[in-house]
Formats: C-alpha cells, sequence, structure tokens
C-alpha cells in the first residue's frame, strides 16, 4: 500500500553501523529484553543485505536486485568447487559437463544446444556389437564413438518404433555425428556390417583353405599353420594326421579382428555339426571323413555318382580288395590338382596314401568333404559294381562296370575323348 513504509526505510544502516527503528530513535537500551530485540534487528539487517536470510519481507516489500545475481555468483562458487574436487579425484570437470550440462546451462543461464546432430554425418566410426546387447548398450556404444548426441534422443527413437528393432552381432562401419534417425537407419543396414566372406568349396585340400581363409582374412597362412600343427586343440582324434578333411566346405563370414584358431574352430565345429547330423559317432568321424573325401575327390558331377562311387569302394572293401584310388596316390604325393598318376606312384607302398599297393582306407582324409559326401560314405547305393572311370572330363559322365573287362572297355573311351578333346584336364 502506498502509506505503508518501505522495508529499507524501517532498517537502514547508519555511518556508525547501528540501526535505527521507523522514529530514527537511536536511544540506547532501558533493559536486557530491549537490547535483545535491538540486537536481533541488527542481525536481521546485515542478513537481509547479504541477501542470506530467507524469510519472507513484510508485504508489499521488494528484494534487492542484486539478490539473483549474488545467489548466481554463490552457486557458481560450489559448482567451481565440486569440478576441483572431481578434478584431483580423477574425475574432472568433464564428468560434471557430460553429467550434468542441462544443469549447469539452465543455472547459467546459457542456451541448451540441440539434443541431435543433423543429417547422414562425415568421417567414420567403427562399433562393435555384441551377442545379446540391448538397445542400452548399442545406444552407449554409439555415443562413445561419437556417432550420435545425445543418448535419450537415440534411445527414445529405439523405443518409439513400431516393430521392435533386432540388433545382430558384428563390426558396423557409420559416420560420425549422425542424426538418430540417420544411425537407426544404418545400424539396420546390412552394407554397414564389415564381413570376410570365405567360400570353401568341396574337395579343397587343407594347403588351399588356408590360402582362400588368409585370402578372406587378411590373416597370414602361416598363422593357420601354426595353429593347425596340433588338431586335438580342436576335438579332432589323436588318430588324425592333420586337420585335413576337418574343415568342412562352406561360405563362412568373419569380423574383423578374428585370429587363425578361432576361424579354424568354427570351421571344424561346422564339421563335427554335420557329422553329427549325419548320425555318426564321434569314434567313427574319421573312418567317414576319409572316404567321404575320397567320394567327394572321385565321383562326377551327378549326385547319384556319389552313392555309386561310394558302393564301388565298400565293395572292394568288404571283398578285401584294394581301393586302388588315383585320388589318393596323388594327394600322397603332394599333388591336390589332379588324379592322374603314373605306375612308379602307384607301386610306392611308402606313400600312405597309396591305396594301390596298401590295404583298407588311407591314414587320413584327402579333401575337404560336403554333406553329400559324408551321406554316400554312410549311405552306398545297392548294386553290384566294382569299378568306376569318367569317360567325359567336361560333363563329369562316370561308366560303373562289374568285371574287369567292361572297365577296360571304359577306359578306352577316356583315353579316346582325351585325344580328340585334348582337354588339359588328360594329365
Amino acid at each position: 500500500m502506498a502509506d505503508e513504509p518501505r522495508w529499507d526505510e524501517i532498517f537502514s544502516s547508519q555511518p556508525d553501523g547501528s540501526a535505527t527503528g521507523a522514529a530514527g530513535s537511536s536511544a540506547p537500551p532501558q533493559s536486557r529484553r530491549e537490547a535483545r530485540e535491538a540486537e536481533n534487528a541488527r542481525a536481521s539487517t546485515r542478513s537481509w543485505s547479504r541477501g542470506a536470510n530467507s524469510a519472507k519481507a513484510p508485504k508489499g516489500s521488494r528484494r534487492p536486485k542484486s539478490v539473483p545475481a549474488r545467489k548466481r555468483r554463490r552457486w557458481l562458487g560450489w559448482l567451481i568447487a565440486v569440478v576441483v574436487i572431481l578434478g584431483l579425484t580423477g574425475g574432472g570437470a568433464a564428468y560434471a559437463w557430460s553429467n550434468y550440462e542441462p544443469q549447469i546451462r539452465k543455472l547459467m543461464g546459457w542456451e541448451l544446444p540441440p539434443p541431435d546432430y543433423h543429417g547422414e554425418g562425415t568421417g567414420q566410426a567403427t562399433i562393435v556389437i555384441s551377442s545379446g546387447d540391448t538397445g542400452v548398450e548399442v545406444t552407449n556404444s554409439l555415443l562413445d564413438a561419437g556417432v550420435i548426441k545425445n543418448f535419450d534422443t537415440f534411445y527414445r527413437l529405439l523405443l518409439a518404433q513400431k516393430t521392435p528393432v533386432q540388433f545382430f552381432p558384428g563390426y558396423y562401419v557409420l559416420a560420425e555425428k549422425m542424426s538418430s534417425a540417420a544411425a537407426l537407419a544404418a545400424l539396420q543396414n546390412p552394407s554397414s556390417r564389415v564381413e570376410h566372406t570365405a567360400l570353401i568349396p568341396e574337395g579343397k585340400s587343407i594347403d588351399q583353405v588356408f590360402d582362400i581363409l588368409s585370402t578372406a582374412t587378411d590373416i597370414p597362412v602361416a598363422d593357420f599353420e601354426a595353429a593347425a600343427k596340433d588338431p586335438t586343440v580342436y576335438g579332432v582324434s589323436k588318430k588324425a594326421p592333420s586337420l585335413e578333411g576337418y574343415l568342412f566346405p562352406a561360405t563362412y563370414k568373419f569380423d574383423p579382428g578374428v585370429d587363425a584358431s578361432s576361424v579354424l574352430k568354427t570351421l571344424v565345429d561346422r564339421t563335427f555339426a554335420s557329422l553329427d547330423a549325419a548320425g555318426v559317432a564321434p569314434d567313427d568321424r574319421l573312418k567317414v571323413l576319409t572316404l567321404a573325401s575320397i567320394i567327394q575327390r572321385e565321383a562326377g558331377r551327378d549326385s547319384k555318382d556319389f552313392y555309386k562311387v561310394s558302393r564301388v569302394f565298400t565293395n572292394r572293401l568288404d571283398n578285401g580288395w584294394h581301393l586302388e584310388s588315383d585320388a589318393t596316390v596323388s594327394y600322397g604325393t603332394g599333388r591336390t590338382h589332379t588324379v592322374w598318376t603314373t605306375s612308379a606312384e602307384r607301386a610306392d607302398k611308402s606313400n600312405k596314401y597309396n591305396t594301390y599297393a596298401n590295404p583298407g582306407l588311407p591314414i587320413g582324409p584327402i579333401g575337404a568333404a560336403g554333406d553329400l559326401a559324408i551321406d554316400a560314405a554312410l549311405h552306398p547305393v545297392d548294386g553290384p559294381w566294382f569299378y568306376f572311370v569318367p569317360v567325359n572330363l567336361d560333363t563329369g559322365e562316370t561308366v560303373f562296370s562289374v568285371t574287369l573287362q567292361q572297365h577296360n572297355a571304359a577306359v578306352k573311351k577316356l583315353q579316346e575323348w582325351c585325344r580328340t578333346s585334348q582337354s588339359p584336364n588328360c594329365g
């Protein structure tokens, strides 16, 4: 009200520091009670002038305009103290800024930055999504890599999707400073995922497989050779001479940074999975893979021939015959690119893969057998054949015979085909 005294008129500071009442009286107190009341009045005046008194001013009064600025300075002082303490304890100002940036900006009256980047970003950033990572882990990975600007912005976008977003483990190459929408789209784009692809064809020898794996992963062949020295590390039988035959032919995708041992384990485990699915007992793995690898190398392109070739070898083994597989002899000489052999090579008994000179199966597989060859080794078709020979190496046409006379006639057909076709596959 206009006729009420102002707050600064009720208590005003005198030159000598004393307080006067509304009438301006400065008479000394006449009793202890008056002395206490005067002291309380002076204390209230000092507190109010510092802006520290939280009591409400009388109705109609106004706080001095300087109070908000002093309050900000007081809070700033506390903030600086906290930052210094955090710095001394290893947290640093970065911790305070990263965790309390909005509060600090609000206190200081600074404009808040936009909560998201714009556009597709620039540069390059790589993140790794591990198996079992949730949206929280993925969002943190994006934030740590500098891909997104704000955790909440991206995570809320993630939760707002009509269909729950699935994240697949792997390495992803994105850009820095992407909008949340652009980052989410990139993670769902298969082209953002970095993978090394290796295609292992059926029938390839272990040396050839190492070359393929090295080309695909940039891991030196020497690393694969070193990792393969002890096959038992991967669960392979001690009787196996090497990992030959245990590196399953298939298409594989490997993440960057994978090592040789991990790659080989993947291939061996894939072999075991196929054998288990086919019902092969662990003690029979070496035998089945050895026969399957020979079938893989000797059979033609017709899948039915796999089961016929298996029958020929089974008939020979059951009747005490030598297998007489040129593919095994050739493998023992170190030539894995051909099945052609000489009479001297077929007579060399020291070659432990020579099934002309030695009875039974060779000491181990001669290449990578696929599921078809494994199934054929386990389930040969019924038939009386003891011989077979391809008569057209381009088409893979093969003749199966019961007698040696029939077989020799088929061999002549092959020789004639080689003369007329002059195919490089003829030796």
